[in-house]
């Protein structure tokens, strides 16, 4: 079921009249509410309006949950100085929002402490899209879906998986860490498997679901964002499993960018057979100095294996990334062309 703004204001501003909630936390309630679907049959989908002039401006961050620490405040503050000379529309998150294992519940006060009192900045009052990672599913990972916590924090919107459309862009946010074997067979750690059980019908409703998505989709730039890497030069490397059951999907359905967290660490890489730019933002807390692989140097774009975030600027025609470090100074910058296809 498709939701529009209009309709969501419209409930708003009834229930606002009658119970007095503020604006945004009721159309946030309204939009979880109603975009749960009963079963597992198409991909929720939910609408953000481009500004005035028709372009779009974000940023992406990952792996950061860590009530402040790892630079994680600093970080967000250079976040929230680089939001406002963007004027960003919304934050997407790559997952693994809080360490070490998740939340405890929905009432776990981890979450205010690793995510309301850090991202203070008012450029950063905006939705945060977000998906779970590995981390996540290790504590209650239903609790992060739960519409609790838009009531806490109205900015929070995370669903397993979920398509955002905008009039220039539609972003496709997968769940990713039930395609990865070792969760299931790993003895040190416990994960959260409710609503992904039995996992191959989980799996094969939800690859159905985002090829149709993606063939259905007319929009001029397709970004399909999950919390796993397909190329990393980082200390997971690359996933297998996504390579082999995701991967196609993409190159089959012209797919713009691959955008994830996971290895903590930033970095663009390219693609030898598809026009598919892989973007690494898994840095906003604790990074891995040092540890990474060897990767062919023809399709690796750039790698820093410190602390930082990423912005992204869209029009109809272009679209621009710029990697940013924990001071917020640019590291790595990359335009790209929807007439031309060919990158800057």
């Amino acid at each position: 079921m498709a939701i529009t703004k209009a309709m969501a204001t419209s409930l708003a501003g009834n229930l606002k009249r009658v119970v007095g909630m503020p604006l945004v936390a009721v159309l946030f309630s309204f939009i979880f509410f109603f975009t749960i679907p009963s079963c597992v049959s198409q991909l929720t989908r939910l609408e953000h309006q481009v500004k005035d002039d028709g372009s779009l401006s974000l940023l992406v961050v990952g792996d950061w949950g860590r009530r402040g620490h790892f630079n994680q405040t600093i970080v967000a503050s250079q976040m929230g100085r680089i939001g406002q000379e963007l004027d960003i529309d919304f934050v997407i998150s790559t997952g693994d929002n809080f360490y070490d294992d998740g939340l405890k519940g929905p009432h776990d006060p981890a979450f205010e402490e690793s995510f309301t009192e850090v991202y203070t900045a008012n450029s950063l009052q905006k939705p945060w899209y977000t998906v779970l990672g590995n981390h996540d599913y290790r504590g209650d990972a239903v609790a992060q879906l739960d519409p609790f916590l838009r009531k806490v924090d109205s900015r929070w919107l995370c669903l397993r998986s979920f398509m955002l459309d905008t009039e220039i862009a539609t972003f496709f946010f997968v769940d990713t860490t039930p395609f990865v074997d070792k969760y299931y067979t790993e003895k040190s750690h416990t994960y959260d498997w409710r609503d992904v059980s039995p996992r191959r019908a989980y799996l094969a409703n939800l690859l159905k679901d985002l090829e149709n998505a993606l063939r259905e989709s007319s929009s001029r730039w397709k970004i399909v964002v999950g919390h796993h890497a397909i190329r990393s030069a980082g200390t997971h490397g690359d996933t297998e499993e996504l390579i082999q059951h995701l991967l196609p999907i993409l190159k089959a359905n012209d797919v713009d960018l691959y955008v994830n967290g996971h290895d903590h660490c930033l970095e663009h890489i390219s693609s030898h057979d598809s026009p598919i730019q892989y973007l690494t933002s898994g840095a906003g807390s604790k990074a891995w100095r040092g540890d990474t692989k060897k990767y062919d140097e023809r399709v690796m774009k750039f790698f820093y294996d410190g602390q930082g975030f990423m912005s992204m600027q869209l029009t109809s025609t272009n679209v621009e990334v710029l990697f940013h470090d924990v001071l917020g100074e640019v590291l790595h910058r990359w335009k790209v062309s929807k007439d031309l296809h060919s990158s800057i």
